[in-house]
């Protein structure tokens, strides 16, 4: 990643009690569950994407971002968000946030901001990024598998 970043980056506080932060045991229990890796909307792709004969590799720590799904044969990635952490419908759902507002506000900004880092930077390697929510995902998994196994087969005519 350059070091010159084309907008000024989002400064997120520490999530600490010496910020004026606090959490219960239960919610910090709560956090502690919620998973990076391996979701299900995640297993499920990979799933498809395996019975449709691709090979891949997975969070990906060579490549910026740390891609969910990489096809590197292909030069392409996939990453799964989840619709908190990534600022889905942004705009809209950035109200209903009550606790903690001075926190998770800037820190879901961020993550926005650096998602479209990482796309970019990741074209610039020539990359082609897919992005999809969880909820398409669970939702919607053969138009999201359909668009990029139409990818693939276009990128492995080419070859």
């Amino acid at each position: 990643m350059s070091k010159k970043y084309p907008e000024e980056r989002i400064k997120v506080p520490r999530f600490n009690e010496a910020s004026g932060f606090y959490t219960t045991p239960e919610r910090s229990k709560i956090m502690g569950k919620i998973r990076g890796k391996n979701t299900k909307p995640e297993l499920v792709f990979r799933k498809a994407l395996w019975e449709a004969g691709y090979r891949y590799r997975i969070d990906y720590k060579k490549l910026m971002g740390k891609p969910d799904i990489v096809l590197k044969k292909y030069k392409t990635v996939i990453f799964i968000d989840g619709e908190f952490w990534h600022g889905h419908n942004w705009e809209e759902r950035k109200h209903k946030i009550k606790t903690n507002r001075e926190f998770w506000i800037p820190k879901i900004e961020r993550n926005i901001q650096r998602d479209a880092e990482v796309n970019a930077e990741l074209k610039r390697m020539g990359y082609t990024v897919f992005r999809f929510w969880e909820s398409e995902v669970k939702k919607e998994l053969h138009l999201c598998l359909t668009q990029v196994l139409t990818h693939l087969e276009k990128v492995k005519t080419a070859f």
